[in-house]
């Protein structure tokens, strides 16, 4: 499958063995390039991915690829086999309800943490987004759920955590714009209500209570989630 690239980031072709020095740039350029197609579900859940492929479209040799693919594997958005290849992560149903099941016990503990710590400009950011999500379109309403929920935890001083959750949150990307498709989330009056439950709690610095409305906000899309199956049909 061939690889969209982001013209406007593009460099010269390497053209000899490539150095500690071009290694990084070469690799970040890959990394977010391909992070935005997988987010964006440009290249769907299971697609293989050709080192050679994309050493032509980034324009770059196979060591800053391979790079690449290892982070993007430790982000939870690439799959390695060994001597087989790389793909595009995909999860089961079962995968993935064990993946929310997951997310229902640390985000709200991530969130506890965090709340304390939220400036009184967080929480207006948090509101502003909550209100922009409202009337947003499918692609909008994605991106900006993304950066309310990870906004909500930036006071936390847990890295080991918030790498596990930001993980989870890309590895089940693709299936949550499946659902947001099948089900109109983005239109969905409860989702715009937890939000602001949710903002509400954050600005009284209830950590208890945002926590529980976290926990039966991820708990619901859950419970749909496996309710919808053919949502992880990537055939």
């Amino acid at each position: 499958m061939a690889v969209v690239t982001d013209t406007s980031t593009g460099t010269p072709p390497t053209t000899g063995p490539t150095t500690a020095a071009d290694t990084g740039p070469a690799s970040d350029r890959i990394v977010a390039g391909l992070r935005r197609q997988i987010l964006s579900g440009e290249l769907p859940p299971g697609s293989r991915i050709v080192q050679e492929d994309l050493a032509r479209e980034f324009n770059a040799s196979r060591l800053p690829v391979r790079d690449a693919l290892r982070r993007l594997e430790a982000e939870g958005l690439v799959r390695l086999v060994a001597n087989t290849g790389a793909w595009v992560e995909s999860l089961s149903v079962h995968e993935c309800t064990e993946a929310y099941l997951i997310r229902e016990r640390l985000e709200p503990l991530l969130l506890s943490l965090s709340t304390p710590h939220l400036s009184d400009d967080d929480v207006a950011h948090l509101e502003d987004l909550a209100v922009r999500m409202r009337g947003a379109d499918l692609e909008a309403f994605l991106r900006l759920d993304r950066e309310f929920h990870l906004l909500s935890y930036a006071g936390a001083t847990a890295p080991m955590t918030e790498e596990i959750v930001r993980r989870l949150w890309n590895s089940t990307q693709p299936y949550r714009r499946a659902y947001a498709v099948l089900v109109g989330v983005a239109d969905s009056p409860a989702t715009h209500a937890e939000h602001t439950l949710l903002v509400e709690a954050l600005r009284r610095r209830d950590a208890q209570d945002a926590a529980h409305v976290l926990e039966l906000h991820i708990r619901r899309t859950r419970v749909e989630l496996a309710r919808h199956p053919d949502v992880f049909d990537t055939d």
